[in-house]
């Protein structure tokens, strides 16, 4: 278990460094940057996934697809869904936007329940039930005094659930379900990067870009590695409540970029941090009565 814990914040640091990083690539645009990633990340994923020869999704995917051909418009959905986030990852740190997206972040875990509870069925716990008051309070506050939450806020908190719900309704929630949404998203990712001729312009204007692309590629694989492999280590409650050291990470990396957190949006991010809290301590509970038994 320790392995996995290792592993799990380890990817939170590599995403939070790529966060940062996202900053550097200037000439590069977001979709420039989008492409790239897409580009040196694929064949780490396929290498990744040859080494542990996980392709037994992907086989079943293909015969799936070979079989309805109409589950194509819904795969193409499904990258979409998930081409926009990892976009917006980069994206917004470079516009200065970057507290926008990690509040989305810390968003995400109550847009999930709420989601399973909508869509699934899945009932609330009290605790849970606790932590959407949190979150209802602070949201209210950002519509009511601030003007409301961010679009890049709406996008990571309402986009993730509908790619994850969507892939668990098309039962592509696995390596090869992510394959097929990287391969889908080769094409976009190709022009992008080719950024209508002006790559090599691009890299003679700023030679870094020849060692800071290749490195933000490797630290996505490298991110997106350790996260899968934490994954398989840990317990489904553990593996979640680690997931809440990448905002935090997302918020300091905005912090240090100049971003500031205004006086009118302390209500908002107080709320959702108890919520965040609640929601910790839901899980840290399960697992030491998990532990005990």
């Amino acid at each position: 278990m320790s392995r996995g814990v290792l592993l799990s914040v380890m990817a939170s640091v590599l995403f939070a460094a790529l966060y940062y990083l996202s900053t550097l690539l200037v000439p590069l645009s977001g979709q420039e940057v989008f492409g790239w990633r897409v580009l040196l990340t694929l064949p780490c994923l396929l290498l990744f996934m040859a080494v542990g020869r996980d392709w037994t999704a992907v086989r079943e995917l293909a015969a799936r697809l070979r079989a309805r051909p109409l589950l194509l418009p819904l795969l193409m959905l499904s990258a979409t869904l998930f081409g926009v986030q990892l976009w917006l990852f980069l994206w917004a740190p470079m516009q200065g936007r970057g507290l926008n997206v990690s509040l989305g972040y810390f968003l995400l875990p109550l847009t999930m329940i709420l989601t399973g509870r909508l869509l699934f069925d899945e009932r609330l716990s009290r605790l849970q039930q606790l932590a959407t008051l949190f979150a209802v309070l602070g949201v209210g506050n950002q519509l009511v005094n601030v003007g409301g939450l961010a679009w890049e806020t709406w996008l990571v908190a309402l986009g993730y659930p509908a790619y994850f719900a969507l892939r668990r309704r098309l039962g592509t929630d696995n390596l090869g379900g992510m394959l097929f949404d990287m391969l889908l998203m080769l094409p976009v990712a190709l022009w992008f990067a080719w950024a209508g001729g002006q790559m090599l312009g691009h890299f003679a204007e700023a030679p870094r870009l020849f060692l800071l692309v290749p490195l933000m590629g490797a630290l996505s694989a490298w991110a997106l590695i350790s996260y899968l492999l934490a994954s398989r280590y840990l317990t489904l409650g553990l593996f979640g409540l680690l997931g809440y050291v990448e905002p935090v990470l997302l918020v300091v990396v905005s912090l240090l970029l100049g971003e500031r957190i205004q006086p009118g949006e302390w209500l908002t991010y107080i709320p959702i941090w108890a919520a965040v809290l609640v929601l910790v301590l839901e899980g840290a509970r399960h697992l030491w009565r998990r532990t005990r038994q």
